[in-house]
């Protein structure tokens, strides 16, 4: 089935709406407005090939162990006792705009969200893990303004297991990879520190966000601009608007 990329609203079929476009609307409702109703989307960035290699490198890695069904060293460093999650859904979950998937039937948008990794628990409990990576003197936090997308993002994917029926814990983790700049030389190799940062998650906003979009893209009056929004300020400085 071929999914349209903008809003009708007079449409039966599901609107498909990934997790990302769900945080564009939260960080700015006339923006996402543009994108997804209108098909006026912002210029895309670049893309972060370092980070995709990291992210590819451990999911072979972890999918080693997952193999053997095997704790993985970083777990058993942390005192987590868990192993990466063996299921025949984990090549779809994971794969780009297919993913976990759910049906919203107040909505009727199609949610789905692709995860870099699932882990079990002794509980039988389904464990949200998500791979990033960075090159910071300081030892990652979660407690940076721009890493709080990070923890909605796992949010919705907690709550997009829960409503396929899985027993999911509340407590996800981050794989955090640290690129160091405290060695000699680069030798034609870049080394990291990996830590696991964990985060109890609380998806009770999904939902009124999602009845929050479906008001928003069946309005025919285009949202404000936003006041915290960099796209939005650069348009107004254009456009000469106060």
């Amino acid at each position: 089935m071929a999914w349209s990329k903008t809003y009708d609203a007079n449409s039966k079929e599901p609107f498909k709406l990934s997790r990302t476009k769900i945080e564009n609307f939260i960080k700015c409702p006339r923006c996402f407005y543009m994108d997804r109703k209108l098909g006026i989307a912002q210029p895309p960035g670049f893309p972060f090939t370092l980070n995709s290699a990291v992210d590819c490198l451990l999911k072979k890695e972890f999918d080693i162990y997952r193999a053997k069904q095997k704790t993985h060293p970083l777990m058993e460093h942390y005192g987590l006792k868990a192993v990466p999650f063996r299921d025949e859904k984990m090549g779809e979950w994971r794969e780009n705009f297919v993913g976990v998937q759910f049906l919203h039937q107040p909505t009727n948008f199609l949610v789905f969200g692709a995860v870099d990794d699932i882990w079990i628990n002794e509980n039988q409990e389904l464990i949200v893990v998500d791979y990033k990576a960075t090159s910071s003197e300081e030892k990652p936090t979660l407690e940076a303004e721009y890493r709080q997308a990070y923890k909605r993002q796992m949010e919705i994917y907690q709550w997009l297991l829960r409503q396929n029926g899985y027993k999911v814990s509340n407590t996800g983790y981050f794989v955090y990879a640290n690129g160091r700049k405290d060695l000699v030389a680069f030798d034609g190799k870049l080394e990291f520190n990996v830590d696991l940062l964990s985060y109890t998650g609380d998806a009770s906003w999904v939902e009124a966000t999602l009845i929050d979009i479906k008001k928003c893209l069946d309005s025919s009056n285009i949202p404000d601009y936003g006041a915290e929004c960099d796209f939005c300020k650069y348009q107004k400085q254009i456009l000469n608007i106060k």
